[in-house]
């Protein structure tokens, strides 16, 4: 059973950074793409990030594209979403997602200082 757990989120001031992670336990990460969601306050889940299983191929949200860097290290069984130039736009809960198994991990808060 596939089970994802995120990490990493935090308060940070706006042009700050930060690094999530999501380790993955019962299933290697590298055999599906993975995917990254946000949902900020008052609004519905979207798809912000994701990588193909080959990592030759990665999704970037417009609002993101050029801030944020997704990578997966193998060894780790574990995906990374590196975010910079937060804003506070940025503000939510951060989910990885697997499509196959349809799983969702617990979230991490990304909130940015005013």
């Amino acid at each position: 059973q596939l089970q994802l757990v995120e990490s990493g989120g935090g308060l940070v001031q706006p042009g700050g950074s930060l690094r999530l992670s999501c380790a993955a336990s019962g299933v290697d990460l590298d055999y599906y793409t993975t995917a990254w969601f946000r949902q900020a306050p008052g609004k519905e889940r979207e798809g912000i990030s994701g990588l193909s299983s080959s990592e030759r191929s990665t999704y970037y949200a417009d609002s993101v594209k050029g801030r944020f860097t997704i990578s997966r290290d193998n060894a780790k069984n574990t995906a990374y979403l590196q975010m910079d130039g937060l804003n506070p736009e940025d503000t939510g809960i951060s989910y990885c997602y697997n499509h196959v198994y349809q799983v969702w991990g617990q979230g991490t808060q990304v909130t940015l200082s005013s």
